[in-house]
C-alpha cells in the first residue's frame, strides 16, 4: 500500500479567476476534501473575489462537523518598480493615440502571461500571497486596492517591491507559475546568447534577495509539475538559486477546476469567455481538445500522492532528472506551511460604519435619540404620546441590536441626496419605521398607515437592517459621497453576470458544429413548450415566470431531443450554467465605512472604485463579512416630477430660471405626503377612474390599468389593495375579481369577529398585505408578540422540517389558544389559519405598498391640475424606446406637438404660451451635440439661413456641418426657408451639403442647386424617423383612411383581435431570409398607430410579392403565441390601402 504524502493545495483558481479557472470555490474545496485534504488555499487573479464563497462554505462545513481549513490568498501582478513602468508606460502611452479599453477586473491571458512581454502596456509577473493571519489578510487587501488604483492600473492591476515592503506583516508569499516573478526573469534574460543560464540565474538572485529582505523566511521558491519543457528549464533554476541562498521550496498544483473530468468544461469555458470579449486568441484553436492528453497537464485540487506522481510522469517525459528527496519534501511542505505557519481564522466580521456620522463626546445611540426628538418636535408630534411610545419602542430595539450608527450613516445619507435631488417617499418596510420618517429618511407617517416597525427590523432578528432609497438621480448621490466621504468610505459593489440556459446551448453548440438553424430553433421553443406545464404545477395563472433548468429539461420536447442526440452538450450545458461569465456594478448597493481597503479588496471599474464582492438575491457576500449595504436607486418618476416643478415654477411662479432649492420648496409645501391632499376625490374621478394613465407610476401597464378602472379607488389604501394584488400569485388566485365584487359590494362581507373586521376593513375582507397576518395573529392569539407574527409570516412562506416546523407549530398553538379564548370554534380558528398558509405566498409588504402609491398618487395629482407641465416632463424624461407612444398619449389627451424648431425648441420638452401644444426638444436630434446646442441657445433667434452661417460669434467648429445637416434633415430649419429656396432639400443642398464659407458662395449655391427643390416622402419618413426617433404617421395615413378604418371597426396590429384576423399596419423594414430547406421567407417590422414595433414572418415568397415601406397595409394575419404573427401568402392577405 502506498503511503500517503502530505499535501495542501497552496495555489489554486476557481471561476472567479474570470476567463481561467472554472467552478466556484466550494466545488474546489469539495473535492479536495474527498481527495484527501482538509485544507486548500484560494488565490485567484488579482482581486479575491471568490473570498466570500470560501468563508461561508468553511462555515458551512464546520457546521456539519467537518474540519477543512480555509487558506485566503491571491495570485497578484507584480512588477519590481511601478515608479519606473508609468515612466515607460506614459511614454507609450503619449506614442499610442488610443489605449486598449481597461475592463473591470483582471482576466487572465494564460498563454501570454507564460512568455517574454515586451508591451510595456501590459507587462506583470504572477505573485501568490497567502494570508497568515487577519493582519495578513488586511495587508493582502491593502495591496490589492493598491494595484487598482490609477497610478497603478492598466488593463492588470499592480504591486511592487515598495507596496509590499509596507504591507508584507503576516503575509507568505511564492514565486507563482511560468507566468511568476521568477519566470519573468527567465524569459527577460534566456536570450542572452551563451551567457544566458547566467543572466537568468543573476536576475532570479536579485529577486530572491530582494523578496527576502521583505519577507524573510515567509518568501518560497514554487515548482509545479506538467509537460511544458520552459516549466522544467525554469525548476531547475529555481532549485539552484534556492539553494543557494536557503530559500525552502513548495510544489504546487495551480489547480484551476474542481475535479478531473472537468478539463473539457473548463477548456469550452474560456472559449466562451474570448468569444464574448471579441474573439478567440491567436494561440487558442477553435476546436475543443480531444483528451485532457493533448493539454498535457491537469489542473484539479491534487493530493500529495497525485503530485508525485505528476512529478514522476513529467519528469520522466521531458527527461529531466531531479534530487527525488528535495521534491518530495517540497510537497510535504505545503503542509507544514498550511497547518504551523499559517492561523486556522475567518476574516474579522464586525460591522464596520463610519465614525464620523456620531458627534464627539456623543454615543451613537444618543446622537440618533436626539435626532428623533428634533424631527418629531419639527412635525409637531412631540405632544402626542402614541408617537412618543413608539419611538422609545424603536429606539430600544436599534439600540440593543446595535444599529444606530447604521441609522445615523442613513440619515447622513438621505441629508446630502435632499440638498441636490428629490427623494421618494419610501420604499419596502423601512417605511414602516417611526425613526426613519423623523430622520427624513422615508416621509410616509407610518401610524397613520398602520404600517409596523416589527415588518422591518424585529428584537429576535438577527439579519441586517436594509433600507432602499429612491433617488432622482443616484449617480449624482454616489458620486457626491464618494468625493466628500472618500473612494475608501463609499464603495460601490459588484454585481455578478452569469452563464444563462438559452444563449449557453447556442455558445455551446457552435464548438461542435450543430448548424445554427437547428440550435435556435431548440432555443427559440423550449421556454414556450415549458412555461405553461410548469406554472400549472406551480398554480400560476397569471404574470411572468421562469422555468428552472430542470424543469424546461422535463417539460420541453424540443430541449429533450436536442439533448439526446447530443449528450456532450448537456453534459457542458449542465456544468457550465450559472458560472460566472462577467463581473459588473451593483445597479444601486454601496457600503459605507471607513478604511474600507483594509477589510475588503477595492478594485478598480471604469475609473470608479469598487469592491468585487456582492449582495443581492442570489449572492450573500456583504453581510456575513460585516458589511452592510445601502441601496440608492433610481427612480425616473422623482425626475419626471422635478421636471414637472420647474415648468410649473417657469409658468405660473414667474421664476424663469428655477434652482433645486426652488423646486425643493415647492415639492415640501405642495407634494410632500404630509401637505398634498391625498384624499382629493378628484384626483382619484379624472385620473384613476377615467384611465387617464399619462406616466403614472405603478400604472403604464394596460393590466393594471383596466383592473384600476374596475376596482376605482378613492384613498390611498385603494390604491395601494390594486398594486399589491397585480401581480401573478393574487391574479392567478382571481383575487383580482373577489375584491372588485367585495369593494362594489361592502354590504355582502361577512366578518368572523371585530378584530378581524379591524384589521381587514380597509381591504374589503380580504387578506393582501403580509402586515395583516402579522396583525391577526398578534391580536388573536395568546400573547403573540408582532415580531411572533412577522416571523409566522415568514414560516409560512417557506417550505421547512425540524426546527422550521416546530417553530411554526408552537405558533399555531399559541393562535388557536388565543381564539379559543376570545370564543371562536375551533374549526374557524383552523380555516384562519389555513388563509393565512394560503395568501402568505401572495401578502404583499403594505409599508412598501402605501409608500409606491403615495408616489402615484403625486403624479396624478400634477397631472390632473397641471397637465401640461406633467405631459412636457412625461415627454422629456420617457426613453426613446418608448417616445412615439408618449407623444401619441399626449396626442390622445389633446395636446399638439410642435416639431422641432431652430427657434424654440430647447434642451427639454417646452411649453407653447397657451399650455396646449408641446414643443420637441434638441436633444431629440440624434448626432447633434451638447456644444452645438449651446450655439444655438446663445445666438438665436435666427430669421433665415444665413444667420447660421456667418452670424457673428458663432463657433462653427461647435455647430459643425455635421450639427447643420441633422438639424435641416430632421425639420430643425423649415422656417428659416424663406422664397430664395425652392424646398428644403433646395436649402439643404445649397447651404449645408455643399457648405458655403462666404454670402457670395451661398448665392452661388442657391443658384446652381435650384432643382433640388423638396424632399421625397420617402426621404421625409426616413429622415424624421433615423433622427428624431418619432415615426411621422401624419405622412403615411392621411385622415380619411384613419377614419375609414375606425368604421369598419379595423384595429392597428398592437389591438390584433384573434377571432376578426384582420388588421392594418405600416411596414418599416424587409429581412429576407431563408430556411434550413432553402425556401425563402420574409420578416416584416412593422408599426401602427401607437408606434408599437411588431414583426410578421411571410412564408411561401414567390416572385410576384411586393411589399412598400412606409405604407398602410391591411393584412388578415395568423397568431401563435409561441410564433408571434406570420401569413403564408402576401400575395393572398395583404392589401395596401389607398
Amino acid at each position: 500500500m502506498t503511503k500517503k504524502i502530505p499535501f495542501v493545495g497552496l495555489h489554486a483558481h476557481s471561476g472567479l479567476s474570470l476567463n481561467d479557472g472554472l467552478g466556484y470555490p466550494q466545488d474546489h474545496m469539495d473535492f479536495a476534501s474527498e481527495n484527501g485534504s482538509d485544507a486548500l488555499a484560494l488565490t485567484d487573479h488579482g482581486h479575491m473575489n471568490g473570498l466570500p464563497y470560501q468563508v461561508l462554505y468553511a462555515k458551512k462545513k464546520k457546521a456539519n462537523g467537518e474540519n477543512f481549513k480555509p487558506i485566503f490568498g491571491v495570485e497578484a501582478y507584480f512588477l519590481p518598480s511601478l515608479d519606473t513602468w508609468r515612466e515607460e508606460y506614459q511614454k507609450a502611452k503619449n506614442e499610442k493615440k488610443k489605449l486598449e479599453d481597461e475592463i473591470s477586473l483582471s482576466i487572465e491571458d494564460e498563454k501570454a502571461s507564460k512568455q517574454k512581454m515586451t508591451n510595456i502596456l501590459k507587462k506583470r509577473n504572477h505573485l501568490i500571497l497567502l494570508a497568515q493571519s487577519q493582519k495578513g489578510l488586511n495587508n493582502i487587501f491593502k495591496l490589492i486596492s493598491e494595484s487598482y488604483k490609477d497610478e497603478n492600473f492598466y488593463r492588470y492591476p499592480r504591486i511592487d517591491y515598495n507596496l509590499l515592503s509596507r504591507y508584507s506583516d503576516g503575509v507568505i508569499a511564492s514565486s507563482a507559475c511560468l507566468g511568476g516573478v521568477y519566470a519573468g526573469d527567465y524569459w527577460d534574460n534566456r536570450d542572452s546568447g551563451e551567457l544566458a543560464g547566467d543572466a537568468v540565474l543573476n536576475a532570479m538572485r536579485e529577486t530572491t534577495r530582494r523578496m527576502q529582505s521583505i519577507f524573510g523566511k515567509r518568501w518560497y521558491g514554487e515548482l509545479q509539475w506538467n509537460n511544458i519543457p520552459e516549466q522544467h528549464e525554469l525548476n531547475k533554476y529555481i532549485i539552484q538559486v534556492c539553494n543557494e541562498l536557503n530559500v525552502d521550496l513548495i510544489s504546487t498544483a495551480d489547480s484551476h477546476y474542481p475535479n478531473p473530468d472537468a478539463w473539457k468544461d473548463r477548456e469550452l469555458y474560456k472559449r466562451i469567455g474570448w468569444l464574448g470579449k471579441g474573439g478567440l486568441p491567436e494561440y487558442m484553436s477553435a476546436e475543443l481538445p480531444s483528451g485532457v492528453e493533448e493539454i498535457g497537464y491537469e489542473l484539479y485540487p491534487k493530493n500529495g500522492n497525485q503530485m508525485w506522481d505528476s512529478y514522476l510522469q513529467y519528469s520522466e517525459q521531458l527527461k529531466t532528472n531531479y534530487d527525488d528527496d528535495l521534491v518530495r519534501d517540497s510537497i510535504i511542505r505545503t503542509e507544514h506551511i498550511a497547518r504551523d505557519l499559517i492561523e486556522d481564522f475567518l476574516p474579522d466580521n464586525e460591522v464596520r460604519l463610519p465614525k464620523f456620522v456620531v458627534p464627539a463626546g456623543k454615543t451613537d445611540i444618543q446622537a440618533l435619540t436626539e435626532k428623533c426628538l428634533t424631527g418629531l418636535k419639527s412635525r409637531s408630534l412631540q405632544g402626542k404620546q402614541e408617537y412618543i411610545d413608539r419611538l422609545k419602542e424603536e429606539l430600544k430595539v436599534i439600540k440593543d441590536r446595535g444599529f444606530a450608527k447604521y441609522f445615523l450613516t442613513m440619515t447622513a445619507i438621505a441629508d446630502k441626496a435632499s440638498s441636490v435631488q428629490l427623494t421618494g417617499p419610501g420604499r419596502g418596510s423601512a417605511a414602516g419605521s417611526l425613526v426613519a420618517y423623523v430622520l427624513n429618511i422615508t416621509q410616509v407617517d407610518p401610524i397613520k398607515y398602520g404600517l409596523l416597525f416589527s415588518r422591518f427590523l424585529r428584537r429576535d432578528a438577527v439579519d441586517y437592517p436594509d433600507i432602499d432609497y429612491d433617488v432622482s438621480n443616484p449617480m449624482e448621490l454616489k458620486e457626491m459621497l464618494i468625493d466628500e466621504w472618500g473612494d475608501s468610505t463609499v464603495v460601490p459593489i459588484s454585481n455578478y453576470n452569469t452563464l444563462q440556459l438559452r444563449s449557453l446551448i447556442k455558445d455551446v453548440s457552435k464548438f461542435y458544429d450543430v448548424p445554427f438553424v437547428e440550435v435556435n430553433s431548440v432555443t427559440g421553443k423550449m421556454m414556450y413548450e415549458a412555461t405553461p406545464i410548469a406554472k400549472k404545477i406551480h398554480g400560476i395563472k397569471a404574470g411572468v415566470y421562469t422555468p428552472t433548468f430542470e424543469e424546461v429539461m422535463e417539460y420541453s420536447d424540443s430541449l429533450k431531443t436536442f439533448l439526446g442526440k447530443y449528450p456532450h452538450i448537456k453534459t457542458h450545458v449542465e456544468a457550465l450554467l450559472g458560472q460566472v461569465r462577467s463581473v459588473s456594478r451593483h445597479a444601486g448597493g454601496v457600503v459605507v465605512g471607513e478604511d474600507l481597503d483594509k477589510w475588503m479588496p477595492l478594485v478598480n471599474s471604469r475609473g470608479v472604485r469598487q469592491t468585487p464582492w456582492s449582495e443581492g438575491q442570489n449572492v450573500r457576500h456583504l453581510e456575513p463579512l460585516g458589511f452592510i449595504k445601502f441601496d440608492i436607486l433610481g427612480l425616473t418618476t422623482l425626475r419626471m416630477i422635478e421636471g414637472a416643478i420647474r415648468h410649473i415654477l417657469v409658468r405660473h411662479h414667474k421664476n424663469p430660471d428655477p434652482t433645486f432649492e426652488d423646486i425643493k420648496k415647492y415639492y415640501d409645501e405642495h407634494l410632500h405626503p404630509d401637505r398634498i391632499n391625498l384624499n382629493d376625490q378628484s384626483v382619484y374621478k379624472n385620473i384613476f377612474h377615467k384611465g387617464k394613465w399619462a406616466g403614472v407610476f405603478q400604472f403604464t401597464e394596460k393590466g393594471a390599468q383596466k383592473f384600476c378602472r374596475k376596482a376605482k379607488p378613492k384613498s390611498i389604501i385603494d390604491i395601494s389593495a390594486i398594486t399589491s394584488i397585480y401581480r401573478p400569485g393574487p391574479l392567478s388566485a382571481g383575487v383580482d375579481h373577489n375584491y372588485v365584487d367585495a369593494k362594489n359590494e361592502p354590504y355582502n362581507i361577512s366578518y368572523l369577529n371585530d378584530i378581524i373586521h379591524d384589521v381587514t376593513k380597509e381591504t374589503y375582507g380580504f387578506l393582501i398585505f403580509q402586515e395583516q397576518i402579522a396583525l391577526l395573529a398578534h391580536k388573536l392569539g395568546d400573547n403573540i408578540s408582532l415580531d411572533e407574527g412577522n416571523t409566522l409570516r415568514k414560516l409560512l412562506t417557506k417550505k421547512g422540517t425540524g426546527d422550521h416546523e416546530k417553530k411554526k407549530t408552537k405558533i399555531y398553538n399559541k393562535f388557536v389558544k388565543g381564539c379559543l379564548s376570545k370564543g371562536m370554534p375551533q374549526a374557524e380558528a383552523d380555516k384562519l389559519w389555513q388563509t393565512f398558509e394560503y395568501f402568505s405566498g401572495y401578502g404583499f409588504n403594505k409599508s412598501h405598498a402605501v409608500s409606491y402609491s403615495i408616489l402615484s398618487y403625486q403624479c396624478a395629482h400634477l397631472l390632473n391640475y397641471y397637465p401640461s407641465e406633467w405631459m412636457a416632463a412625461f415627454l422629456d424624461k420617457e426613453p426613446e424606446s418608448r417616445k412615439e407612444r408618449a407623444i401619441n398619449t399626449a396626442k390622445s389627451m389633446g395636446f399638439g406637438i410642435e416639431p422641432i424648431n431652430i427657434n424654440t425648441s430647447g434642451v427639454v420638452w417646452e411649453i407653447s404660451d397657451d399650455g396646449k401644444t408641446m414643443i420637441q426638444p434638441f436633444t431629440s436630434i440624434k448626432g447633434l451635440g451638447e456644444k452645438a446646442i449651446e450655439q444655438i441657445l446663445s445666438h438665436r433667434p435666427f430669421s433665415k439661413v444665413d444667420d447660421l452661417l456667418f452670424k457673428e460669434g458663432i463657433v462653427h467648429s461647435k455647430l459643425n456641418k455635421k450639427a447643420l445637416d441633422v438639424l435641416c434633415r430632421s425639420g430643425a430649419l423649415s422656417t428659416l426657408m424663406d422664397d430664395r429656396f425652392s424646398g428644403m432639400k433646395h436649402l439643404w443642398s445649397a447651404a449645408i451639403a455643399d457648405r458655403p464659407k462666404t454670402l457670395k458662395k451661398l448665392n452661388e449655391n442657391i443658384e446652381m442647386y435650384r432643382k433640388e427643390g423638396e424632399f421625397s416622402i420617402e426621404e421625409k419618413i426616413n429622415y424624421l424617423s433615423e433622427l428624431t426617433g418619432i415615426f411621422p404617421m401624419d405622412l403615411v395615413m392621411d385622415e380619411r383612411i384613419e377614419s375609414k378604418l375606425k368604421e369598419n371597426f379595423i384595429p392597428p396590429i398592437s389591438e390584433y383581435d384573434t377571432d376578426l384576423q384582420l388588421t392594418w399596419f405600416i411596414p418599416r423594414e424587409i429581412i429576407k431570409r431563408k430556411t434550413k430547406n432553402g425556401k425563402e421567407y420574409w420578416i416584416l417590422n412593422v408599426v401602427d398607430s401607437t408606434s408599437n414595433s411588431t414583426s410578421i414572418k411571410c412564408w411561401g415568397i414567390n416572385k410576384r410579392d411586393k411589399v412598400l415601406l412606409n405604407r398602410p397595409y391591411m393584412a388578415k394575419l395568423d397568431y401563435n403565441e409561441q410564433w408571434g404573427f406570420s401569413t403564408r401568402s402576401i400575395y393572398h392577405n395583404l392589401r395596401l390601402i389607398g
